[in-house]
């Protein structure tokens, strides 16, 4: 009789299981009543199936103390655009200087869409998002599934030190899933307190057991515009899976680093279309332009970073930078950029030493300078669009590895651009090993930019043999080891080419 009833009554609990959802929540993080959570977390469910998102609910955040809500995601408004926006014959370029002003703009402050520059409001329905201060805000993904784990991403600056918060979610939010309600069905407090303001190491770690969770909650810890590299800080980033579109400006003497430039991936899907420039604003390239929202990570008007052992990329195609960075003095180390058009575009000098960037055309975009320092370069397109004036250098290359993936992959090119060139555009190969390059290296460049510089210096194979340079575009001159010595020295030297 006892093992009869015993039985039945693990029968019983297993059909209410079955009755109460069809997909079960797991496991949750942060755990239903954790501590010492950190303010940038993201909230994570593992469903015993794999998760299927719905367009309709909420999922909810309340102080538990005083029963406010804090933040919440309407799951029904859609991500961001699928599709380019149209045209706009009456968009003008940024008739003033777009101005960085140092401000804490947050999500809890300001309104996401809230005009940074000269431009209209937006008014499109999609999800906006107030990230490193940018109040024009950018599209995002509220939910992101992989197979059973369900990853949340709540506004950005929404959470406080020493809270405790409670979480619900609607039923439906996810296929199945009949939701999480009351005030003691997922609660965590967060750390008491935010580091100290002398501590200049931050830990970041995705299983949040760092200073910050993210990239991005440790880039909004730090002041902007430090006076000096005594004052700066170092951003240490734990192996992990960072997904995360990561935006910050205004910062100086940072040093980002990772434990591994394989084991840390920092990654979005961004691109032009999800995140496009505003319908009233034509972009460019010059100094004072909008800034550009579509990179899966940018450092905007930032200089005097250094960054490590990273890997950065955009998980989209079209118009989409893994890292866009504006600003001087920037350096980068065994950094992996992966991206497609415009995979990398750098504005303002850099120093790239031993550095890896995948790119699908225009591979490299951007006004310079950069010095490329034994790096390898690959790109199913041209290796490069670049776009700088006669006040700065260009590209210079010395040492590097350009791979071409298609044969479509040339060195460059210069076509015009909306009825402009770059007459004084700049490229300047030395050493290189060139792989799948076209024999005329250098592609179509139009009348405006025939005053070009692009020099080449002992271009050779993967077996180090000399490249044929017989069929090479009359653009590219190529350097006498004798009458060039100076001219080959002095590109050689990263302190003529960058001015530090």
């Amino acid at each position: 009789m006892r093992k009869y009833l015993l039985i039945v009554q693990g029968l019983f609990f297993g059909i209410l299981s079955v009755c109460h959802a069809e997909n079960i929540a797991i496991k949750m993080f942060p755990e239903n009543g954790a501590t010492d959570v950190n303010i940038d977390t993201h909230l994570i469910l593992t469903m015993t199936e794999e998760a299927t998102v719905r367009q309709r609910g909420f999922v909810s955040v309340y102080d538990r103390k005083t029963g406010k809500l804090v933040d919440r995601l309407d799951i029904s408004i859609p991500a961001g655009p699928t599709q380019g926006q149209p045209k706009n014959p009456v968009a003008q370029y940024t008739p003033v200087p777009y101005i960085y002003k140092s401000q804490n703009i947050t999500n809890r402050n300001t309104k996401a869409g809230t005009p940074s520059g000269v431009n209209a409001w937006d008014t499109g329905r999609y999800q906006l998002d107030i990230i490193g201060g940018f109040s024009d805000g950018f599209h995002f993904y509220p939910i992101i599934t992989k197979g059973q784990q369900v990853t949340i991403y709540l506004h950005h600056n929404m959470l406080e030190y020493g809270h405790e918060y409670y979480i619900t979610i609607d039923k439906g939010v996810i296929e199945g899933f009949n939701g999480i309600r009351g005030k003691r069905a997922w609660t965590f407090r967060t750390k008491e307190e935010a580091p100290d303001s002398n501590q200049r190491l931050l830990t970041v770690s995705a299983d949040g057991t760092g200073d910050f969770s993210t990239v991005q909650g440790a880039m909004d810890f730090i002041p902007d515009s430090i006076a000096s590299e005594k004052e700066g800080y170092r951003v240490f980033v734990k192996n992990g899976d960072y997904e995360e579109l990561v935006y910050f400006r205004n910062k100086r003497f940072v040093t980002i680093e990772g434990e591994s430039r394989e084991g840390v991936l920092i990654h979005y899907r961004n691109n032009e279309v999800f995140n496009p420039h505003p319908a009233d604003i034509k972009t460019n390239e010059v100094r004072g332009t909008f800034p550009s929202r579509r990179a899966a990570f940018a450092a905007d008007n930032c200089s005097d970073l250094i960054f490590r052992n990273l890997t950065i990329k955009t998980d989209c195609k079209g118009q989409a930078e893994g890292l866009l960075v504006n600003g001087e003095r920037n350096f980068f180390e065994n950094i992996h950029i992966i991206g497609d058009g415009d995979a990398l575009q750098a504005n303002g000098s850099c120093y790239w030493l031993n550095c890896r960037i995948d790119g699908g055309g225009d591979t490299i975009l951007g006004r310079g300078p950069s010095f490329f320092n034994h790096c390898t370069i690959t790109s199913r397109g041209a290796f490069m669009w670049i776009r700088n004036t006669e006040e700065n250098h260009g590209n210079v290359f010395v040492d590097c590895h350009l791979k071409g993936l298609s044969e479509y992959a040339e060195i460059g090119r210069l076509p015009d651009n909306k009825g402009k060139n770059y007459p004084h555009a700049e490229c300047v190969l030395l050493n290189c090993t060139l792989e799948n390059i076209p024999a005329y290296g250098w592609g179509r460049t139009d009348d405006g930019a025939k005053t070009a510089t692009i020099l080449e210096f002992n271009s050779h194979d993967t077996q180090g043999q000399p490249v044929d340079i017989s069929k090479r575009n009359l653009l590219m001159r190529q350097l006498n080891p004798i009458s060039d010595a100076e001219l080959i020295g002095n590109y050689s030297n990263s302190h003529w080419v960058l001015g530090w």
